[in-house]
Formats: C-alpha cells, structure tokens, sequence
C-alpha cells in the first residue's frame, strides 16, 4: 500500500491502554497542512524515542498510510521512526490567535444527532462538537482499580521487537503506566429539531488523566475537588469544543478523545456542511 509524508498538528492524544500487539498504545488525532483530519492509531508511545514523544497542540511529520485494517474514513498508520517534531507547540498568545487558525478549519457541528447521521453515510469518524451547554462532570469508579492480569501481560510482552525490555523495567514501565481507577463523563444539551437533547460521553483525554494524577499527588483523597474545578469551573468559563472519535470495533460509540477550551472570542466556526 502506497505510504507518503505528512505534517500533523496534533489535536488529541488519548490516555494510554494495554494492547496486545503494540504493549501500551494512544489514539492520536489531529489536522493536517492541508486541512484534513487524520486518526493515528495505534501511536506506541513507550517505542517513541523521546525526543519525539509529541505534545497537543505540536506539529509533528512522519510517513504513514491509509490503515488497511481500519475502513473508519480518517485513520492511518504511522511509521514510527519516521516522526519529527517541531521544537514547540503552538502559541496560546493573543487568545489562542495560533491556533484559533486551525481550529477554524475543522467543520464545527452543535448537535450529537448530526453527528452520528454522518458517522452513519460513511463520512466521518471524528467531529468537533460544541454542545448548547455541559450540565456537569460525572466521576464513577472503574470496573478495576488496577490493571487486570490480561492487561499486564499485554504490557510485558515483549513481540514487537524482541526483548525491548528485561524483567526490572518491565516492572517498572507497568508501575509508569499506572492505571486511573476512574472513568469520567461530560453530560451536555444539544439543540436538534425536535428540541433540546442530553447526551453523556466518556472523556478519554491524556491531558484529563494527567490532571487526576497531579491532584491526586497534590489533594491526596481530596483530588476530585480541584479536579472538578478545572473540569466544571475554569473550561465551562471558555469556549469548550468536544473533539469525538468513535471506536473501531463499535463504531456506534462515541468518546471525547480531546478537550479544546481556548478562551472565549467571536470566531466564525465553519459549518458542518462545508465537509460536503
């Protein structure tokens, strides 16, 4: 299958899973020079070198290709060695100017319902959604606080490359990639013809993982009040737009793989019709 260059900007990087052919994977996703979404799946971030492990908002370029074993309209694989980075992520200065150029390329839809209607015709599998208003932050524990004993098999193995590792830094790596023994979901309004319309959504960004981990360390058992402070507080203050992806295997179902909350402004946001 035919390979080619492309630069990225990164827009999404999902918290890590264990998987049994990649050990631990992220799904990446982003837009492209030429202002195309792209899904990059599976990114094995432990195999990255480190100066290329990317950041949000970072453009990177590597050599990929249409994934032949993901008919999901935007995924590709990507020749890991092949990534270079840029030395910084995109400026915040002037109330996100930067990136407010490229975030404005992306069709912007209000309503779930459209959505799922193109997921449905074959034409997307991930959309950038503006709900009417988040009604709050749901917090439920995960059906395991630890990693199961499948799920840490999956991290040891070792068949991508031979032995990666030895025996202490697998170890080690598990105790790295420490899993979040919490799930969390934004319930939100959408407007549709037939009026208004709740939906909850599981949030999968790295960025949120990341958080419960430092307020976590910082709060000890009392890391859900700060959390929920920048979650349902400090982004609700900004214009917080949902990046959704669904999944390979149940392409009915949705989750927030990215958080994007630049400061509120007068921006016109492209339709979604404009993607037709």
């Amino acid at each position: 299958m035919e390979t080619f260059k492309k630069k990225i900007l990164v827009l999404a990087k999902t918290y890590p899973s264990p998987s049994a052919k990649y050990i631990e994977t992220s799904c990446v996703a982003g837009i492209s020079d030429d202002g195309k979404m792209h899904r990059i799946y599976p990114v094995p971030f432990r195999l990255i070198e480190q100066g290329n492990q990317f950041k949000k908002w970072q453009w990177i370029e590597a050599r990929m290709q249409k994934n032949p074993k993901d008919h999901r309209p935007e995924s590709h694989r990507i020749f890991v060695d092949t990534i270079e980075c840029d030395e910084n992520p995109l400026s915040t200065k002037n109330n996100w100017e930067a990136r407010w150029e490229w975030i404005e390329k992306i069709p912007t839809f209000t309503s779930f319902y459209e959505v799922e209607q193109q997921r449905l015709a074959g034409k997307i599998s991930l959309a950038l959604l503006k709900p009417k208003k988040i009604i709050g932050l749901e917090i439920k524990p995960a059906r395991n606080n630890e990693w199961t004993d499948e799920e840490k098999a999956k991290l040891l193995q070792d068949q991508m490359q031979g032995s990666l590792f030895n025996e202490i830094e697998e170890e080690r790596h598990i105790k790295e990639l420490k899993k979040i023994p919490f799930d969390f979901y934004y319930r939100y309004i959408c407007d549709t013809s037939d009026g208004e319309v709740e939906s909850i959504h599981k949030i999968v960004d790295w960025e949120a993982g990341a958080l419960y981990w430092n307020c976590q360390k910082s709060h000890g058992v009392h890391w859900e009040t700060p959390f929920r402070a920048k979650l349902e507080s400090e982004f609700l203050e900004k214009e917080l737009l949902l990046l959704m992806g669904n999944q390979q295997r149940f392409q009915d179902q949705w989750l927030i793989i990215s958080l994007i909350y630049p400061p509120k402004q007068k921006p016109v946001l492209n339709p979604q019709t404009s993607l037709f």
